[in-house]
């Protein structure tokens, strides 16, 4: 009865969602990608050629993956069939094929459309493996995350992955200037308010036109809203932040990074992204100390007394004010003088006592507690260093069968140019007491 009403046009009065009234009609309306849809876009040429080929469209949301499926089943001639990953199964799916086997039967295409495409598990990912090689379908699959990730090899292998971005300002004002002329008013904010309305919109297309929706539907006659108005009326939008997937991963990496390039103001600036989207403090904690060890090292040693003391007072005393200890951490790490000589050392001395084997220490250092092991010569010669002039006997502690190796070599920031000139100076005394001996 739905396509029946539809047919006669008894649904154009029905109230639809600003940002569907807005939906392109062409590729060329498309906002924000236009290095696909722009004369020279990856789309374009492809259109041009005439032959699409299946697509995997990876971008954020409401940056017009949907909407550029369905303006390519147009342009290409394709019957448009549209399924969800998250309500369709085996079922749904062969339903679908059958239905395009049929119409190609006829000499019509199918372009189907896989929205969440990343939520099929594997077997059902199979499943469009022999229909996309027979042609029985042209396959555009949407997906929010990683395909690398998310979709299994042989799919991949079959389609061409393209990356949407989210939409910046630019974009996100042209949206705004064509609601405003469809709906022949002009949105009541201040220009310090539209502006923060479009960063509230975390590059979504989608959400700005619903922000926008709501302004118009919250503020009366002459009424024009400043900022501050507009966040009290609309609070905001959480940010695109998924905890277990890439956007996780992405924010922690660039924190860690920015620890490791020295700039605590872009460690800062991570460091509130996380907390803002609602990240697991203690992961946060954990990463720290983690840069301590690894960037930092001796060259502060303090470091990671200070990254351990962050997780300890962020137990303490708890959200939010626990959290001005991770930023405290967040900016020594970031101006503390960095070293990874210890981390290079201890993955090269891995890497030895693996390929070496269980080589016994030399008998000289082994303890001798029963007559027998002091007869094989357990323990002999060994020197007692706390009696030996500088508290130092430049003794051999290496195994008989593994010449001595040099697996740590300090830097000269911080600390541990201190340990520098002490392991140059137990060098060069032990290269002298060798001589005497």
């Amino acid at each position: 009865m739905a396509d029946l009403f539809a047919s006669a046009g008894l649904d154009a009065a029905a109230p639809r969602p600003l940002a569907d009234r807005l939906r392109p009609t062409r590729l060329a309306e498309v906002v924000g990608q236009e290095h696909l849809t722009g004369e020279s876009g990856a789309l374009t040429r492809l259109l041009r050629a005439g032959s699409l080929g299946s697509l995997i469209l990876w971008g954020p949301p409401g940056t017009g993956k949907t909407t550029v499926a369905r303006l390519l089943a147009h342009e290409t001639n394709l019957h448009f069939e549209q399924i969800s990953a998250i309500f369709s199964g085996v079922a749904e799916l062969r339903r679908v094929f059958e239905a395009a086997r049929a119409r190609r039967a006829t000499g019509q295409g199918t372009l189907l459309f896989v929205d969440e495409i990343h939520r099929f598990n594997r077997a059902q990912l199979d499943a469009f493996l022999p229909v996309t090689e027979d042609g029985t379908v042209t396959l555009v699959g949407a997906t929010t995350e990683n395909p690398s990730f998310e979709l299994n090899a042989a799919l991949l292998s079959r389609a061409r992955v393209l990356v949407f971005r989210a939409l910046d300002e630019a974009a996100i004002a042209k949206l705004l200037d064509r609601a405003e002329a469809l709906t022949g008013r002009p949105l009541p904010l201040d220009p310090e308010a539209r502006i923060a309305l479009m960063r509230m919109a975390d590059g979504d297309g989608r959400a700005a036109l619903t922000l926008a929706e709501e302004v118009w539907r919250s503020t009366g006659p002459e009424e024009t809203l400043d900022a501050a108005t507009l966040q009290d009326l609309i609070q905001r939008r959480a940010p695109v932040y998924d905890k277990a997937q890439e956007g996780h991963y992405n924010l922690i990496s660039a924190l860690h990074k920015t620890i490791r390039g020295s700039d605590p103001d872009a460690a800062l600036y991570y460091l509130c992204r996380m907390l803002d989207a609602g990240e697991d403090r203690l992961f946060i904690a954990r990463r720290l100390v983690r840069a301590a060890v690894e960037d930092i090292g001796l060259a502060d040693p303090q470091a990671l007394a200070v990254a351990n003391a962050a997780k300890e007072a962020f137990d303490f005393l708890g959200s939010p004010e626990g959290e001005l200890a991770l930023a405290q951490a967040a900016v020594y790490l970031a101006t503390a003088p960095k070293s990874n000589a210890l981390y290079t050392a201890y993955k090269a001395a891995t890497r030895t006592a693996k390929e070496h084997g269980s080589l016994p220490p030399p008998r000289t250092i082994l303890n001798a507690p029963t007559k027998l092991m002091r007869r094989l010569g357990y323990g002999e010669g060994y020197r007692y260093d706390h009696d030996e002039p500088d508290a130092f006997s430049g003794q051999d502690y290496w195994p008989e069968r593994l010449d001595r190796q040099s697996f740590y070599r300090p830097t000269e920031r911080g600390f541990e140019r201190r340990i520098a000139e002490r392991l140059a100076w137990w060098e060069a005394e032990r290269a002298r007491r060798r001589k005497e001996d």
